[in-house]
């Protein structure tokens, strides 16, 4: 059964802040929210974990997880940047874009795409996404909210704990969500938009 904490979104509550980090530092997924959609994550080295947020979204192999850092300053561990590939994301972030860029070694192999050796990269412009990345000290893999034949990402936290009960260990409630995805800029072999959402794409058209 997971657990459910109603964090306030401006002034996240520290003590529930902690507890979360201690779930996840115990191996637990969590539903937490970003500055787009609700989204799904588990440390970084949870390789049980990552397979339970396959099953939920029942993706395969090829679905590219998304790396969440707090700030720059993790990317470079996990990410093989040109200065102009960072200076592009220093502009856009924080804010609801993901970068798939190429992944450095640091980052395990069975979360890069299976091809491309590519990772998503995402911060948050989140005050409860960034107090809980502050309190763990390092990034977390994330994906989505959105469930298998679903239209939407789910938004209601009610409805996650209801459905999600028994597959996740803790459902953070900041309100409602929102159900606009991030807009992808793939930065590889030049810039692509791969997907317009909620970031303005128009910067990365030509």
């Amino acid at each position: 059964m997971a657990q459910y904490f109603e964090i306030h979104p401006v002034n996240p509550q520290l003590r529930l802040i902690h507890r979360s980090v201690e779930i996840l530092n115990a191996g637990g997924i969590i539903v937490y929210p970003t500055d787009s959609t609700y989204a799904l994550g588990c440390m970084l080295d949870n390789k049980s974990g990552v397979e339970r947020m396959r099953r939920i979204r029942n993706v395969d192999d090829e679905h590219n997880f998304t790396l969440v850092c707090r700030d720059l300053s993790d990317v470079g561990l996990y990410a093989k940047l040109d200065n102009q590939t960072y200076r592009t994301l220093k502009t856009h972030s924080p804010g609801p874009y993901t970068f798939i860029v190429p992944s450095s070694r640091s980052v395990p192999r069975r979360l890069q795409h299976p091809r491309r050796r590519t990772i998503g990269l995402r911060v948050p412009a989140c005050i409860i996404t960034q107090t809980l990345l502050a309190e763990l000290g390092e990034p977390i893999i994330s994906s989505t909210l959105q469930l298998p034949q679903a239209d939407s990402p789910l938004c209601d936290p009610l409805e996650i704990r209801e459905q999600l009960e028994h597959d996740v260990d803790l459902v953070i409630d900041a309100g409602p969500g929102d159900v606009e995805l991030t807009t992808v800029i793939k930065l590889t072999d030049g810039v692509e938009v791969l997907r317009a959402g909620k970031g303005d794409p128009t910067p990365f058209l030509h």
